[in-house]
């Protein structure tokens, strides 16, 4: 279930910190983070895909309540959502690539796929 895990974080923070990490992977494609975000933005990316499979207003009201750009929604709307139209879901991927240099904290990468 998405969102459970607090990562350390006040809740307002947690969800702040969230919705950028999402904007920020449907903006460019893919981000460098820790395993346990990746889970969490993974949930959430697949969530706002999912929902903007279906082509109407209250979709993408829906959309824009979370990701922070319009720019971001229109093209997850225009670009993404249609190269999933066949899928049912697994539209990220995560590839682990090691300990991070300062604290040995799991890093990985997660993408579009």
């Amino acid at each position: 279930m998405p969102g459970t895990r607090k990562l350390g974080r006040p809740t307002d923070h947690r969800k702040a910190m969230l919705r950028g990490m999402v904007t920020y992977l449907l903006e460019n494609g893919q981000i460098e983070t820790t395993v346990t975000r990746a889970k969490e933005v993974r949930a959430m990316t697949e969530k706002m895909i999912t929902i903007a499979k279906i082509p109407d207003l209250h979709a993408k009201r829906q959309v824009m309540a979370y990701v922070t750009k319009e720019s971001v929604v229109k093209k997850l709307f225009d670009e993404i959502a249609p190269t999933y139209a066949d899928r049912e879901g697994g539209y990220t991927q995560i590839i682990k690539i090691g300990p991070r240099r300062g604290d040995a904290a799991e890093m990985v990468i997660i993408k579009l796929v």
